[in-house]
Formats: structure tokens, C-alpha cells, sequence
């Protein structure tokens, strides 16, 4: 059964694709098609009608004519899977999508790491994979605030790994608290999932001597409805607000898309808005309104 730590790390490569990239390239050293078109692909391969197998998370590179390079991500906590079944999972990929394929495994574990960097003899005359790994040694420790700014996803892989050295934990606090943008207690909730109890405690600890206020299980379980809520209001309130928040992230994508450099006082206007038929009549005026202010005029007006 999937843990915390295996999802968050799966949410973590999912939510920014190009992470992987930059591990393959920049940690390990793959050579990688240069492209910015980097996009999630269905994760489970059909190869007969009666077998289906399902890796944890698919990347592809390139156009959706004409894939460059594929990328199957594996969270690999313990020796269970079989390593000939990874080999099987980039066969069967690059039949679908006739490009090459890369295995990236990411091991929190030492021992584990090194199990699956051994090349995977897949039974078949002349095929024989070598998954790339991504082991705690790969993960550098970052004690660098601007490093941690800079690489939010990395650093708080760091924590998971690194997180029994208060500098790496007080870089990470130090670069949520200087970003405090939308995505920033997402990342602390990531590095909150994958950490051991003691560093968990360290970094409930190192936060609340910040004036930031996601520290605590009660107050990441409620962030995404405002961080200074005493209380969930129940789970209708919970998805109304969710709704509010993917139509403010909507807005601001549109705006970006038409070239309108927005604000921070205009951005923390629209994130803060949880008036969701507001919100929805913003995105439809800003698909053709010339200037910020003709958005708001025209829709208080």
C-alpha cells in the first residue's frame, strides 16, 4: 500500500513535470532532448486485453505527434518490485509511443538505491536496462536560503533526506517564508509527508518561530480554505472554495496568457477573491478586456 512519503513524491513530479528532467539531466547526467514541451502521459500500459501495468507516474517530452523522449517515474521505498517488471514497463512504453525511454527511480533508501542501479537483465537477447536512480546520496543538502527559493521541490527532498541537519530545514523554512506565494505550503506539505517523525518535529519547530503560519498538521489540513480559519467548515465550504481557488489560478493564467504582467497587490486580490461566479465572470472579461483596470471596472461596475 502506497505511503505518504511515495505519494507526496509522486505528487511532487506530477504537479512540476520538468523536475525530473532537471534530476536526469543536472543529477545524474542524461542527455536530454532540449524542449520545453513536457507533459503528464496516461500511466497504466495495456499490452494484451487481459494485462494491464501501471507505472507511478509518466512524463513525455516533446510534441504529442511526435514524442522525443519519455519518462517513467518509480518511488521505490523497498526491494518488492520486481526489478524485470521496470524493464517490461519501458518495453511496453516505447511500443506505444516508439520513442526512448528512461526508467528514474527515486530511493529514499540507501540500501535500496543501490538494488535497483544494478543493469536489469529483462530475459530477452540484447535488452538489458539501466534505470537511472535518484538515491539520498544524489539529493544534495542545501543550506543555501536562495538555493532552496530557487528549487522548491528539491529542497524539500533535502528535508526528507537531509532533514536531521537543522541548515537544511532552516533553508527551507527560510525560502517558504520568502516566497509566501500559492504554491509555497504545498512544498512544506510535501516535506512534511516524506520526513521521519524527528524531522518533522524539527520542522513544526523551526516554523513557528516565523510568522508563517502553515507549521502544523491542523493548519496544512486547512490552508486551501484560509490559514487563519479557526476550524473546517465542513466539506461542501471545502469544494466550494477548492472551486474558487482553481477558477483564481484560471484568471491569472489567461491574464498571463495575453501578456498582462499582474500585480501583487492585483494577484493577491484575485487569489484572495472566494466569490466563485466573480471569479468565473473575471476570466470570461479577460479574454478580451484591453487593461487590468477595464477587468475590474467593467465587472464591479
Amino acid at each position: 500500500m502506497p505511503s505518504p512519503r511515495h505519494d507526496a513524491l509522486i505528487r511532487l513530479f506530477s504537479n512540476r513535470p520538468q523536475l525530473a528532467v532537471e534530476v536526469l539531466r543536472d543529477l545524474l547526467g542524461l542527455d536530454l532532448p532540449a524542449t520545453p514541451l513536457i507533459r503528464l502521459e496516461e500511466c497504466t500500459f495495456n499490452t494484451r486485453p487481459s494485462d494491464d501495468i501501471e507505472a507511478d507516474l509518466v512524463l513525455v517530452l516533446g510534441p504529442p505527434q511526435a514524442p522525443a523522449h519519455a519518462i517513467i517515474v518509480e518511488i521505490q521505498q523497498d526491494k518488492s518490485k520486481a526489478p524485470r517488471q521496470l524493464a517490461r514497463y519501458a518495453a511496453a512504453l516505447w511500443l506505444i509511443l516508439r520513442c526512448d525511454v528512461t526508467v528514474l527511480i527515486v530511493c529514499p533508501d540507501r540500501g535500496v538505491a543501490a538494488h535497483y542501479a544494478v543493469p536489469i537483465d529483462s530475459g530477452l537477447t540484447g535488452y538489458r536496462l539501466q534505470a537511472r536512480v535518484l538515491g539520498p546520496d544524489g539529493i544534495p543538502a542545501i543550506i543555501d536560503p536562495q538555493e532552496a527559493a530557487a528549487n522548491l521541490a528539491l529542497s524539500a527532498m533535502a528535508v526528507m533526506v537531509h532533514g536531521r541537519d537543522r541548515k537544511v530545514v532552516e533553508a527551507f523554512a527560510t525560502a517558504l517564508t520568502a516566497l509566501r506565494d500559492e504554491h509555497a505550503p504545498k512544498y512544506y506539505e510535501y516535506a512534511y509527508s516524506m520526513s521521519a517523525p524527528e524531522v518533522r518535529h524539527l520542522l513544526e519547530e523551526i516554523m513557528t518561530s516565523t510568522d508563517w503560519p502553515v507549521y502544523s498538521p491542523f493548519a496544512r489540513e486547512h490552508y486551501g480554505r484560509g490559514l487563519d480559519e479557526g476550524k473546517a467548515e465542513g466539506k461542501a465550504e471545502g469544494k466550494a472554495e477548492g472551486k474558487a481557488e482553481e477558477a483564481a489560478r484560471m484568471l491569472l493564467l489567461v491574464l498571463g496568457a495575453r501578456g498582462f504582467d499582474v500585480p501583487d497587490d492585483i494577484r493577491a486580490q484575485i487569489s484572495a477573491c472566494a466569490d466563485l461566479a466573480r471569479l468565473e465572470s473575471w476570466t470570461t472579461r479577460a479574454v478580451t478586456v484591453q487593461t487590468l483596470q477595464d477587468l475590474f471596472d467593467l465587472s464591479d461596475g
